[in-house]
């Protein structure tokens, strides 16, 4: 499963938590209410640990772009520099979004 495929099944499951959670406490049922924040708090998690995944990705993104940058200027080949900025810059974003 894709990394925004888990993002939103973990938000459905935050959401199915908060409602669950919600009806537990309407009708007085600490056990509905216990296990409706058990089922929310998984799906943040499951939100962070697919967030986490794709932040890691970034770095690498970032890092092997950078590596490919500093190479092409040492070669002097300014597409190479150019493709490897265009990388780091895609890693960077990356991970900015996922924060």
């Amino acid at each position: 499963m894709s990394n925004v495929g888990k993002r939103s099944e973990g938000a459905a499951e935050e959401l199915g938590g908060k409602v669950k959670k919600a009806v537990g406490g309407l009708i007085g049922n600490e056990q509905m209410e216990a296990e409706g924040r058990a089922k929310e708090l998984a799906g943040e998690a499951k939100q962070e640990e697919a967030k986490a995944a794709e932040r890691v990705k970034g770095k690498v993104e970032e890092v092997t772009g950078a590596i490919k940058n500093r190479v092409g200027h040492v070669i002097d080949n300014e597409q190479m520099q150019a493709e490897g900025r265009a990388r780091e810059l895609a890693g960077e974003a990356r991970q900015k979004a996922n924060k």
